[in-house]
């Protein structure tokens, strides 16, 4: 199975590392660049699956970059990391052709997820897949199929049940934090996205109750934990 190749253009030498190595060692093929031009350079003349793009760089900034890389390929996957906030920073990123757009400090885990996310979307297969059919007590899941199945009876899981129950089986028995399940499934951690996933949680303990060995606990101030 080919490895994912991934550009990365960060020009903080120590989180661009960081980046990186984490990447690599969820078998994605990183290359790492301090600055755009040396960035769109590589690009011009090798291949990529997906780009992660520093938004503040000296020599090239990451809008201009991702519109010279538009130029070249107009479907390759985008992703922008920024330290800024303000929402004209986020729509100009989009407007410029972000699939998706991430905000300074954030979790390796959370970079991870949406990248997998858009790879899925755009069909790009990664050598860390996921898992097909997941065990749950006396449950199986199969995520793609959007299935929850417990004594030949199945019952079919909206997206966003399916994602979060993904989300806690891949954190089986430890604690999927709060504000990374919200951003990863919802993009924003904001009142109302976080009353809706407390309903979903709620659903799915009710899809789950049958064995009574499968429970999702709270944990107070961060977030939930699948145990099975």
């Amino acid at each position: 199975m080919k490895s994912v190749r991934i550009l990365l253009a960060e020009d903080d030498s120590n989180l661009g590392s960081l980046l990186r190595n984490y990447l690599m060692a969820k078998n994605m093929e990183t290359t790492l660049f301090g600055n755009g031009v040396r960035a769109l350079e590589s690009f011009s003349v090798k291949h990529y699956d997906l780009c992660i793009l520093d938004i503040m760089m000296p020599e090239m900034d990451g809008l201009t970059l991702a519109k010279e890389i538009r130029k070249i390929n107009p479907e390759i996957p985008l992703i922008f990391l920024t330290a800024k906030s303000q929402k004209e920073d986020i729509l100009y990123g989009f407007k410029t052709g972000a699939d998706d757009y991430i905000t300074k400090p954030f979790l390796m885990e959370e970079l991870l997820y949406r990248i997998q996310a858009i790879l899925k979307r755009t069909k790009v297969t990664t050598a860390s897949k996921k898992e097909d059919i997941y065990t749950i007590g006396k449950y199986s899941f199969e995520p793609l199929k959007q299935l929850l199945t417990c004594n030949d009876k199945s019952i079919k899981l909206t997206t966003k049940e399916s994602e979060l129950l993904e989300l806690l089986c891949q954190h089986g028995n430890e604690i999927l934090e709060r504000n990374f399940a919200l951003k990863s499934i919802w993009i924003d951690d904001n009142y109302f996205n976080a009353r809706s996933m407390d309903v979903y949680i709620t659903r799915l303990r009710k899809y789950l109750k049958n064995d009574p060995s499968v429970k999702i606990l709270n944990v107070h101030g961060r977030g939930y934990k699948l145990i099975s």
